[in-house]
């Protein structure tokens, strides 16, 4: 059963002359975690806030849970969670206030306001933090908060719009193990990123949107596929690079590519450890030792790049616009 359908979703700003989402479908399995991976201004925000029922599209349609998010905003947010780029806490109280005070707003009796607060506090080990102000909590703390804000109703479908932003690494990490015990709870989630490592971890399928359009769409490994086999990279002195060109381009048969800077040249090869094997035969018999010598599999960098031509931190004025009207409630 599809818990998330969006068909043909069209949105524009500025009077139509700029486009945030050019005919947009996508859908999500019951159950499962779909990531919609593109740079800032793709139309990733525009997509989840009309889904969420913050932004009304142009044109198109969308169902959320079965309910139709244009003719039964209400009904949807009965059953759906959001958290946003920007935590939606107040900094002015502390995390248990925070809580209890969404509990309330999603018309919870005050007992069970705070007993959801126990639960979630307890689940995103934020207990001994409780009655901190949340102007003294870390950004991964807060972004934790938040998420268990959007969590006070156990709601069927959660969306997470880019939720690791501004997180160091090791915050993001911990993000992560956070969405993986959701996600095996049953939750279904659409989550959108800009990190292609965080869409390699966290998403069963992936859809790739540029330009307000998906535009490819399978599982991490599906979708390297399209890109190509492994690559050969040696990296050697560069008083070598002339003959290691040669025994790559040998094996390889196909283009090669020479960074000099790096001293490493790479080829796509079909034949995977074979490939290697070869090239490490041919390196011992001219006498060369290679610096570093080994098969690289296409990443979602290198995805993202065949298939968009430019990389994930483009800017696009779409961000902006949505950013100008964006809210912070739930």
């Amino acid at each position: 059963m599809k818990a998330v359908i969006a068909e043909n979703l069209i949105k524009t700003y500025n009077k139509g002359s700029v486009k945030a989402l050019d005919g947009l479908s996508l859908d999500v399995e019951e159950g499962t975690v779909l990531g919609v991976l593109g740079p800032n201004g793709a139309g990733k925000t525009t997509v989840v806030r009309i889904l969420a029922t913050l932004l009304s599209p142009d044109s198109g349609s969308a169902t959320v849970a079965g309910i139709d998010v244009l003719k039964n905003p209400e009904e949807v947010r009965k059953v759906i969670g959001l958290s946003g780029q920007y935590a939606a806490v107040d900094e002015t109280l502390t995390g248990w206030d925070n809580l209890i005070m969404f509990g309330r707003l999603y018309h919870l009796s005050a007992i069970d306001a705070k007993r959801r607060a126990v639960e979630l506090l307890e689940q995103f080990s934020l207990t001994d933090s409780a009655k901190r102000p949340i102007r003294t909590y870390s950004g991964g703390m807060r972004r934790r908060l938040d998420l268990a804000a959007s969590l006070i109703i156990r709601p069927k479908v959660l969306f997470l719009d880019e939720p690791t932003t501004g997180l160091d690494p090791r915050g993001r990490q911990d993000m992560w193990g956070v969405i993986d015990e959701l996600v095996k709870s049953g939750v279904t989630l659409l989550l959108t990123t800009q990190y292609l490592e965080e869409a390699d971890h966290l998403a069963d399928e992936i859809a790739v949107i540029d330009h307000g359009k998906v535009i490819a769409r399978g599982t991490s490994d599906s979708l390297k596929r399209q890109v190509g086999g492994e690559r050969l990279e040696i990296v050697v002195e560069s008083e070598n690079l002339a003959a290691v060109k040669e025994i790559v381009a040998r094996v390889s048969g196909s283009a090669i590519n020479v960074d000099e800077g790096l001293r490493q040249i790479s080829a796509p090869v079909t034949t995977g450890s074979k490939a290697l094997i070869e090239a490490a035969k041919l390196l011992d018999e001219q006498g060369i030792h290679p610096l570093d010598i080994g098969l690289k599999r296409p990443s979602l960098d290198d995805v993202f790049l065949s298939l968009t031509g430019h990389v994930a931190e483009d800017k696009k004025e779409e961000e902006v616009l949505v950013g100008r009207g964006r809210g912070k409630g739930k």
